[in-house]
């Protein structure tokens, strides 16, 4: 069936605020179905709060409404706009929920709006854990022993015919909020209560644990004429009992024999089948008893999920892409294979590489929270690594991680203490992974680490296999290792960093043995078809030339065009998450605008950024400096893009500068400067600015006697680090010494600034654009929290609400002679504090920051474009023709995820905990939400 004509008009929802649980991946799926939808002549109407996404651009939408995903704004946009159909099925639970609740409301009735992509019964059978669980025994499907309960009552009487240890599942949520296993009855009572109140229809599905199964999920393709296909198989390394988005996962499936694969894949086209008739993606969820080979059907989710996300840039099919052409009528094999471009989209992609998904955790951020991982998802990002074979994709995913881990081990950073190792196998929490490879290097039985941890034998003796290459390797020095060995530890994932470390050498050592032996990386293409057919679109991964007598070769052909790299900012966390690759998809497109080829390195799969249609070329590697650097040498760039990525691009700047790579914009030394916070408070003093008086200290005993000569409550605040890492308000000599020790035995040889703590003062912060010799401020704002809470976790209000005249004026001059005096060439941040009419000055960041997005879609104008043609020295400052759209005022809202840390308080500090963020526009200052955050503006202020 060809499209339907009927439809002219869609209505896409987003997913709203980051939070754990639902993060960036639905910023890739609604932004490439916006854009799949437009090439077909549909006019596009989008919804969603979160400012800080790609999908809420002019260039993906006709009408972008920046709105709270409620049904007054759903009403509001139907009043304004004649839409045929809604698509809710790319912005995750929120959207899904939002779309059920305007249904019942008589909503979409009312205003003759189809729903497309999913139907509100499917939902409905797959969010209704009774629903659920009785289509599927009446399909023959197996499920778990167990029913729903709707009260504590019935709750209570279920367990006690279901025994322990059970499960409990509440019905409409994501991320698992409220689930979790109960081992004995002693717990259950409040268990119970937590999954009750959780859910939004107050139901909960408890049903026997099948803890210690294995877990895989099916991701599928489903069009109006019923044809399915299955996109790829996704394995869980970690067994039953943890959070599929706090798993990780292996693609294709790893230890599945083809006839149990087939079994599976036949029960998740019964499944998608008997919820119901509609065209589009679906996740579904299998728990294998490795026993006995009994599989049950765990959940299905009938929309783009977060493992869409990732078997989309596993496989290189566009999921969203064609799930939302098939929502508006398209059959699969009216569609082409976006990859290759000549072969049709009805197939089954196939893959001669392994992809492993390796979860980020921030449980630093949450002082008490459980770190023990179960069915609530914990995680705030992931990274995933693409390899020949699974140790190599394993290794680079870790690689990517940024926790001061260079792979598997090989590190000197091992746990010994076979207590707690034991402890952390049968407790899984975010280091599990590295201790399984301690475990073996200290000599724990497989048997014993096998029972602890129940992981498939078949992943267990990978692990064990790279200590054995480590301790092979250690055997040997630099000059004397066979070259056999050295090409082993590289297939194998092994950095040329680990390979130093067990040699007792230099990494650039190893990486001129290595070259100097003819052990050299290669590109390999994602082409969705094990390379039986050739690839239009040119997105990479890289391996080594050769195994045993294989020769690869290289597919990622060099052009002799100009070619600029940027670095993308890696996996999500608290202080570092989808601003900053808003910024380098903005960064990346202006590059394209200004001739150059393009060129993006990042490894995480939720973003837009690592989008197969984004850049010229997409490398998916680790941002870790041997990937960078030997990309660098086979593309030979004009230079790099470091001020958009966040901290994870900056850390790269100072060997790219060592190594004589050029830094497009401003300059290391410059970015240095700024992030030495001495040297940085030494050229206020020049400049004549003022700031807190200040000391550097780099022990406890400095910093206790500077703290005398400052006086106290002190901000404690380490360099080069983002999102207020270790950064403490301390009120006397105690707190000052353990807060330094902390710092020290975490970022070895740091130094630390100590500033004296401007109390009740009022926090503001501009962003500019400089090109070495002009200013152009793009927005000013003003904090309603005091100064002391960090600026990601206040509410900002652009422009400023109450400063004077005089307070602007000197914000405007400090920002004007900072930015020039450290020579910017791009983008600057610099948060001031404001106290008695005097603005002093925190901190200046020459980089993209997390407001830049904010104030882009606040007064309506692409300033990261404008931005990154100034860094290329395309432009200068003077060439722009600024049209901001200044209306009311715009409030940045940070959003949380404390409910997924029931025992940790919501204290707000110097550090940041926020997760996400809004935008909401006001008129004027009369406005409730805007009164009602003001009156609360020193609520959550602690240290």
């Amino acid at each position: 069936m060809p499209k339907d004509s009927s439809i002219k008009s869609v209505l896409i929802i987003g997913s709203g605020p980051i939070v754990i649980g639902q993060a960036c991946e639905f910023d890739y799926a609604g932004s490439q179905a916006a854009r799949s939808l437009r090439e077909e002549g549909i006019e596009v109407i989008l919804i969603n709060s979160n400012p800080a996404t790609i999908m809420t651009d002019p260039m993906n939408a006709d009408h972008v409404y920046l709105k709270p995903l409620e049904k007054a704004s759903i009403i509001h946009i139907l009043e304004n706009h004649k839409i045929d159909a809604v698509l809710p099925t790319m912005g995750g639970q929120t959207a899904l929920n939002l779309a059920i609740d305007c249904d019942a409301a008589g909503i979409w009735e009312k205003y003759g709006v189809r729903i497309i992509g999913v139907d509100i019964a499917a939902i409905e059978t797959t969010e209704d854990r009774e629903k659920f669980r009785l289509k599927m025994i009446e399909i023959g499907v197996g499920v778990c022993k167990g029913r729903t309960a709707r009260s504590f009552l019935e709750g209570k009487e279920i367990a006690q015919e279901t025994g322990f240890p059970l499960v409990i599942r509440p019905s409409f949520t994501l991320g698992g909020t409220g689930g979790g296993f109960v081992h004995e009855a002693k717990d259950f009572d409040a268990a119970l209560n937590k999954g009750l109140h959780a859910s939004p229809t107050h139901e909960v599905l408890v049903e026997q644990s099948i803890m210690g199964w294995k877990e895989y999920e099916l991701e599928l393709l489903r069009d109006n004429l019923g044809n399915v296909i299955i996109i790829c198989s996704i394995e869980n390394f970690d067994p039953m009992g943890i959070h599929t988005g706090d798993s990780i996962t292996v693609a294709p499936a790893m230890t599945l024999p083809d006839t149990i694969y087939q079994r599976m894949r036949d029960m998740a086209i019964k499944m998608m089948n008997a919820i119901g008739q509609f065209s589009g993606g679906c996740n579904v969820q299998f728990s294998l008893n490795p026993e006995t080979d009994e599989i049950i059907a765990i959940e299905v989710n009938p929309r783009v999920s977060r493992s869409s996300a990732l078997a989309s840039k596993a496989t290189g099919y566009p999921i969203a892409k064609i799930a939302a052409k098939m929502a508006i009528g398209y059959n699969l094999d009216e569609l082409t294979n976006a990859i290759t471009g000549t072969t049709s989209a009805y197939f089954e992609p196939a893959l001669d590489y392994v992809i492993v998904k390796v979860p980020r955790w921030n449980f630093d951020k949450f002082k008490g929270a459980d770190r023990t991982l179960g069915l609530q998802m914990k995680s705030v990002g992931e990274t995933m690594g693409i390899g020949r074979n699974f140790q190599e994709a394993l290794q680079k995913a870790c690689q990517s991680l940024e926790i001061k881990r260079n792979g598997m081990g090989a590190d000197g950073k091992e746990l010994r203490d076979q207590d707690a190792i034991m402890h952390s196998l049968a407790n899984p929490s975010w280091n599990r992974l590295f201790h399984i490879y301690d475990a073996f290097k200290l000599g724990i039985s497989f048997k014993t680490i096998q029972q602890a941890t129940k992981i498939d034998k078949w992943f267990l003796n990978q692990i064990e296999d790279l200590v054995r290459v480590e301790r092979e390797v250690e055997k040997y020095t630099l000059s004397n290792i066979p070259k056999e060995l050295l090409e082993e530890a590289k297939h194998k994932g092994f950095a040329d960093r680990q390979i130093a470390h067990t040699l007792r050498c230099l990494e650039s050592e190893v990486y001129d043995k290595r070259n100097a032996m003819g052990i050299k990386r290669i590109y390999k293409c994602v082409d969705t078809c094990a390379a039986e057919f050739e690839a239009k679109t040119p997105y990479y991964y890289s391996t080594f030339g050769q195994v045993g007598t294989d020769v690869l070769d290289n597919e990622s052909q060099v052009t002799k065009k100009k070619k600029v790299v940027v670095l993308g900012s890696g996996p999500n966390r608290i202080g570092q998450g989808i601003e900053f690759d808003y910024s380098c998809v903005h960064g990346v497109l202006a590059a394209k605008e200004a001739g150059y080829e393009t060129i993006m390195i990042n490894s995480n799969p939720e973003t837009v950024s690592t989008d197969f249609d984004i850049a010229d070329k997409l490398y998916f590697e680790p941002v870790f400096w041997e990937h960078v650097y030997d990309i660098i040498q086979h593309e030979k760039p004009e230079g790099v893009i470091v001020q958009l990525g966040g901290q994870t691009a900056l850390k790269l700047a100072e060997k790219l500068s060592k190594y004589g790579i050029k830094i497009l914009g401003t300059s290391y030394e410059a970015l240095d400067l700024a992030e030495d916070r001495g040297a940085f408070s030494s050229l206020l003093k020049d400049l004549g600015i003022p700031y807190p008086k200040f000391g550097v200290c780099e022990d406890a005993d400095n910093a206790v006697a500077l703290g005398r000569q400052l006086g106290y409550p002190l901000l404690v605040r380490p360099s080069y680090v983002l999102g207020g890492q270790s950064m403490k308000i301390v009120i006397n000599e105690q707190e000052l010494e353990q807060h330094v020790v902390d710092i020290l035995r975490d970022i070895p040889g740091n130094k630390i600034l100590l500033d004296h703590f401007l109390e009740n003062a009022i926090e503001a912060e501009a962003d500019a654009i400089c090109d070495g010799e002009d200013v152009y401020i793009i927005g000013m704002m003003e904090h309603i929290e005091p100064a002391g809470i960090h600026s990601g976790d206040s509410h900002s209000v652009l422009p400023p609400f109450d400063l004077s005249e005089h307070v602007m004026k000197q914000i405007e001059d400090h920002t004007r002679k900072i930015a020039v005096a450290l020579k910017t060439k791009g983008l600057l941040n610099i948060q001031f504090a404001v106290k008695d009419e005097v603005v002093y000055i925190i901190e200046a960041n020459p980089r993209a920051s997390r407001t830049v997005p904010f104030i882009c879609k606040a007064y309506q104008e692409p300033y990261v474009n404008y931005a990154t043609k100034v860094m290329l020295g395309d432009k200068k400052v003077k060439d722009f023709n600024f049209k901001p759209v200044k209306k009311g005022f715009a409030i940045k809202i940070p959003v949380f995820s404390f409910s997924k840390f029931p025992n940790v308080n919501m204290e707000l500090g110097p550090e940041m905990k926020s997760t996400g963020e809004a935008i909401y526009f006001i008129d004027d200052l009369k406005d409730d939400f805007f009164r009602k955050v003001y009156g609360e503006r020193n609520l959550y202020l602690s240290r």
